[in-house]
């Protein structure tokens, strides 16, 4: 997955799990302790794997670009 460039600049985190948020959305956990949303939402966003367990567990480990690890105004979510 790309990063936004409008969004400023990111570093790259490991997926280390997936939760759902209180609208039943998808949510990656990182190991940095931040999250990201990994909806399927086409057009805009094709994740067609954030669906099915067997495509979350496959996708653990992976790397998504955490924006909020490049913001120097934030501070490193806790554990």
């Amino acid at each position: 997955m790309r990063p936004d460039p409008a969004a400023g600049p990111s570093v790259p985190r490991v997926v280390v799990g997936f939760h759902q948020d209180s609208d039943g959305d998808w949510v990656a956990d990182l190991d940095c302790g931040h999250t990201q949303h990994v909806r399927h939402d086409p057009p805009w966003q094709v994740r067609e794997w954030v669906t099915t367990d067997v495509g979350r567990v496959g996708h653990l480990g992976t790397t998504l670009q955490c924006v909020l690890c490049g913001r120097s105004d934030i501070v490193r979510a806790e554990r």
